[in-house]
């Protein structure tokens, strides 16, 4: 969902995050170089994402991670595949081995990634920015171990030639993600310029608690407001009345929405919380025909699972948004929006 702020209270917040936050970050934090995006079969939801817009596919191809997870050596077989959505570029990665059942019995088995294939499903599970050297890395290391934010993994993958290393933050339990950091040795591939991601949204259960903990390590706060019921909501199709709490927070050219729902009535987010637990819900995508975007996604087999809008349609500070039913291809709902002349970019600053 996209709901335009008050541009004098958007201008006043930013001020205080450029004045508070921004000078205590580095600059890499403003780009999203990609997201790591677990899947127990690559395989089955490659071809969906791709048929949907997805470009510039790597297929499938295992790389072995050596580092260390939760502090121990480690090494895992995984399977990737790498993908774009115009500026938001996707690292699928299924760990090649993950057997639930096994994995209760069998610490020994036990990674991030199983970890969060067996609590969530399929999904999101880090948003990763690129740092310039691995100086840069460690300095970024120290500062999270002086704010009490300790390393989750840190694994070097070989790719064409080159010692590819992620470090991946435990800010889940508290930042409902993985932070994630790459040291890609001569760069690393960049996302495409067309803007075809505006915002990544997440399902909480408490937002402002959320907030407290990325204004603790730097990033942006937000403010959580509240969403009235409105008459021309749908939710599979039938009538929906949903007052929720969302919180906007604005950093790069892809930012984060905030969400909060009741359990009832009925609505996706809380359908998310019950499948997924916390996390990464949808993928806001802008269009500029919301009936042919729609219509392309149902006939490729992605119903609208829920509908919105906010503002008076058609006028300026007003947009209408529908939710497809891609949870079925990767854990992550893919949102489509129109909006009417906003009063502030939808990147942010």
């Amino acid at each position: 969902m996209e709901r335009q702020m008050n541009p004098l209270r958007c201008l006043v917040g930013m001020c205080f995050l450029l004045g508070t936050c921004y000078a205590q970050l580095p600059e890499y934090y403003q780009t999203i170089n990609r997201v790591t995006w677990l899947s127990e079969n690559i395989d089955g939801i490659l071809p969906a994402w791709t048929a949907l817009g997805m470009t510039d596919i790597h297929k499938p191809a295992k790389l072995k991670a050596v580092g260390t997870d939760h502090g121990k050596p480690t090494t895992i077989e995984t399977w990737q595949a790498t993908g774009r959505l115009g500026n938001l570029t996707v690292n699928f990665l299924q760990p090649g081995f993950f057997r639930p059942d096994i994995l209760q019995s069998d610490p020994g088995q036990r990674n991030s990634y199983n970890d969060f294939l067996k609590k969530h499903k399929d999904g999101i599970f880090a948003v990763v920015h690129e740092v310039p050297s691995r100086e840069a890395m460690d300095k970024e290391i120290h500062r999270m171990a002086r704010l009490g934010v300790s390393v989750l993994q840190q694994v070097t993958f070989e790719i064409d030639g080159a010692a590819v290393t992620y470090t991946y933050f435990d800010t889940e339990p508290q930042g409902k993600y993985v932070l994630g950091l790459v040291y890609w040795p001569g760069g690393a591939p960049k996302p495409l310029e067309q803007k075809t991601v505006s915002h990544l949204a997440l399902v909480v259960r408490d937002a402002a608690a959320v907030s407290s903990f990325w204004q603790k390590l730097g990033l942006p706060g937000f403010e959580v407001e509240h969403a009235t019921p409105r008459d021309d909501s749908r939710y599979r199709g039938q009538a929906l009345l949903l007052a929720f709490d969302v919180g906007f927070q604005r950093m790069g050219a892809i930012s984060y929405e905030w969400i909060q729902p009741p359990s009832t009535p009925a609505n996706i987010y809380a359908d998310f919380l019950k499948l997924h637990g916390e996390g990464i819900q949808h993928i806001g995508m802008p269009v500029d025909d919301l009936s042919k975007a729609t219509a392309a996604y149902e006939k490729l087999g992605f119903a609208m699972w829920q509908a919105g809008a906010w503002g008076d349609i058609g006028k300026p500070n007003s947009g209408q948004y529908h939710y497809m039913d891609t949870d079925k291809i990767g854990g992550v709902s893919a949102e489509l929006i129109r909006a009417y002349q906003e009063a502030m970019p939808e990147q942010g600053f």
